[in-house]
């Protein structure tokens, strides 16, 4: 009588098969990577050296270190105008998308009505309009409501052009809050608003902080739009400062990588902060 045995797999047939496109994956990443990244360092950096230095070899490194082009920069008032002029567009247009894209988000996700899904199906679509073919029609509208040469002509229609993305983010995790909790907030008497102010957005924080960066950052860095609809110099942004200052100082390529620097500055710092919650957003909206 024979007895049969299990067998015992050895350990060299226990091991797991070799991921050969994990090399290649990491390969890509690095060098996606270095694409994005090398630009931002060599105009940081260019912005350190003289314009005889960069002519004699552009990609050579500081010899020595020149901070005259960051403080001449830095002296200048109409940079600082720009900057401000920067900031009250971008906060602006990141509080209009935030408020609206939430409350846009939370209809389409906790309401029940006919007609929800082809509703946020016309959202959606609206990732395929490109901003550039709706300039000439947008500039006559705003032209025609008297907005031209003011914030409301940058902010409006970029709120307008971030609510299909933003509303496509939030959704998910708006949805994805249990209805137990909505259950539980109406027995201790909380409304719909309630509800949304005290246990949505809370739960929703990485979303909200995405869709926020992101809508911070397209506006700080938009150029064709002011360029149309603020023809008044006073009320330029960075980006077109930088177009400025690089059509006045032709000759001046260190100081223009310095001002371009500073422009970029405050975005990529923005974005580096809030790296993490972005990288929860979008993991969270794809899940959904």
């Amino acid at each position: 009588m024979t007895v049969a045995t299990n067998a015992v797999p050895s350990p060299s047939s226990a091991r797991r098969p070799i991921a050969w496109g994990t090399p290649f994956t990491y390969a890509l990443a690095l060098a996606v990577a270095a694409v994005s990244i090398v630009p931002v360092v060599y105009v940081i950096v260019g912005g350190f050296r003289t314009t005889p230095q960069i002519i004699a070899d552009p990609a050579g490194l500081p010899d020595p270190w020149v901070w005259d082009n960051y403080q001449r920069v830095l002296t200048q008032s109409d940079f600082w105008r720009q900057a401000f002029n920067s900031a009250v567009i971008a906060l602006g247009t990141t509080a209009g998308v935030v408020v609206l894209g939430v409350c846009a988000a939370f209809v389409l996700a906790r309401y029940t009505f006919r007609g929800r899904e082809a509703l946020y199906t016309f959202f959606t679509l609206g990732l395929l309009f490109p901003a550039g073919a709706a300039i000439l029609p947008l500039y006559l509208m705003l032209r025609d409501l008297s907005l031209i040469n003011s914030y409301y002509a940058v902010i409006l229609p970029q709120v307008a052009f971030q609510l299909p993305l933003t509303i496509v983010i939030l959704r998910p995790f708006l949805s994805a809050v249990p209805r137990e909790l909505e259950d539980a907030a109406a027995i201790d008497g909380a409304g719909r608003l309630g509800f949304l102010w005290r246990i949505m957005l809370p739960l929703s924080r990485p979303a909200l902080v995405t869709v926020g960066v992101l809508a911070f950052v397209a506006s700080w860095n938009a150029f064709l739009l002011p360029l149309l609809v603020l023809g008044d110099v006073d009320l330029h942004t960075l980006p077109l400062g930088v177009q400025n200052f690089s059509s006045q100082y032709t000759s001046d390529t260190a100081g223009i990588l310095a001002f371009t620097s500073l422009a970029m500055l405050p975005a990529l710092l923005f974005f580096t902060l809030a790296e993490k919650q972005i990288v929860g957003g979008l993991q969270g909206a794809v899940k959904g």
